[in-house]
């Protein structure tokens, strides 16, 4: 399940009705946490960061969590933030529960790749400025081997670059992008927990960006958007 960026009204309709449903609920540190706090007595809440994980990785731990609790006849939720399948590693638990013979429902989610700019003004595509964006995750580096990322080619295009979970990686992303064609002056945005009650956002440059980080203390979770829209929204920066 997607419980969206982190506010709890935006999590689906769906999403939430069947949240009230549950037995157990396996939640990530992203999403919207407030609405465990709304569940009966009676559910579980398991925190997925503190699965013991033993002789498993941190994924197979989770898998097999939800593997016993289905198996033991339990409704099971696995809440996530933003939407399941976006760098959510979702499809590998639903594959997981498949080999199994567990049948499991796939409730999307509001993905914070959007959400997240619009909630500080920011439109990903604007009529004149940019007509299509692009969302790439940013957790290992340009020039990390494990990259599966084109850098060179978004360089190139003119659209919004969105990156997810690349606060730590930034410096080096704007490095890449900028030796690749992209102008320094490129204006940025970074979007710190998004949607809730602690959302702040600082604008910088590609050129400034790796000491903007530093200076502003920006930490995740945050969503940075690379492009000409992030000057054309109603938002004004906040610290």
């Amino acid at each position: 399940m997607g419980g969206g960026p982190g506010d709890p009204d935006l999590i689906t309709v769906r999403g939430r009705r069947l949240l009230a449903e549950a037995d157990v609920v396996i939640a990530d540190r992203l999403g919207p946490r407030d609405l465990l706090d709304e569940l009966p007595p009676h559910v579980e809440v398991i925190d997925a960061a503190k699965i013991p994980y033993g002789r498993f990785m941190a994924q197979e731990a989770i898998n097999n969590a939800l593997i016993e609790h289905a198996k033991a006849g339990k409704s099971v939720v696995r809440l996530k933030g933003g939407d399941p399948f976006v760098f959510g590693r979702g499809m590998e638990e639903a594959q997981a529960l498949a080999a199994e013979g567990i049948a499991c429902i796939v409730v999307p989610g509001i993905s914070s790749s959007i959400s997240v700019p619009g909630a500080a003004g920011i439109p990903v595509t604007h009529r004149g400025v940019a007509h299509e964006f692009t969302v790439v995750s940013g957790h290992v580096a340009p020039d990390d081997p494990r990259s599966l990322v084109d850098w060179a080619s978004l360089a190139k295009l003119t659209g919004t670059l969105v990156v997810l979970m690349g606060v730590d990686k930034i410096g080096k992303i704007a490095e890449a992008l900028i030796a690749h064609g992209k102008s320094p002056d490129t204006p940025l945005a970074l979007v710190q927990e998004g949607t809730t009650a602690a959302q702040r956002r600082v604008d910088a440059t590609l050129a400034t960006v790796a000491e903007t980080v530093r200076a502003e203390e920006v930490r995740p979770p945050a969503v940075i958007v690379i492009g000409d829209v992030v000057t054309e929204g109603p938002g004004t920066p906040t610290k």
